[in-house]
């Protein structure tokens, strides 16, 4: 074992559960009640997989899929002067977000219901735009008058 933890991976690491209470200095807790430790393979950083994906096909393909636990990601955040803020959306997070200001929130509103209203299969949702052809600059200098790349 050539690694200073007792673990590899780093931060990134999984961990059986014993490890991840020792991680968590948590070392007196009695994991026992959960069986044992080595049925439990914890990431400290969790793997996000897009729904429609290659991958995603052959885990379910494989039966793998028995095996791992699947979630909808409820929002994205970020950090700001040392904030955790959520991003944005819907028109209403956007409005009583403080990650913008005044102007870049009636864009980003115009962004959203462009984005809401398209519909794929319906040219008269498109605002005249072919997203199989046009760049996403011009989509958005389309939709967001101004908006600069």
């Amino acid at each position: 074992h050539m690694d200073r933890n007792g673990y590899y991976g780093g931060a990134c690491a999984s961990m059986y559960l014993e490890q991840l209470f020792e991680h968590f200095g948590k070392k007196d807790c009695d994991s026992s009640s959960y069986g044992k430790s080595r049925n439990w393979n914890v990431d400290l950083i969790p793997k996000f997989l897009m729904a429609d994906g290659v991958l995603v096909k052959l885990l379910i393909y494989t039966g793998v899929t028995r095996y791992l636990e699947f979630k909808q990601v409820d929002g994205s955040y970020v950090v700001k002067t040392g904030k955790v803020h959520k991003v944005p959306g819907t028109e209403t997070e956007a409005l009583s977000s403080s990650l913008m200001g005044f102007f870049e929130k009636k864009r980003f509103r115009n962004l959203l219901q462009f984005a809401f209203k398209y519909e794929e299969g319906d040219p008269q949702t498109h605002e005249g735009l072919d997203l199989t052809k046009v760049p996403m600059v011009q989509a958005l200098r389309k939709v967001q008058p101004g908006y600069k790349c």
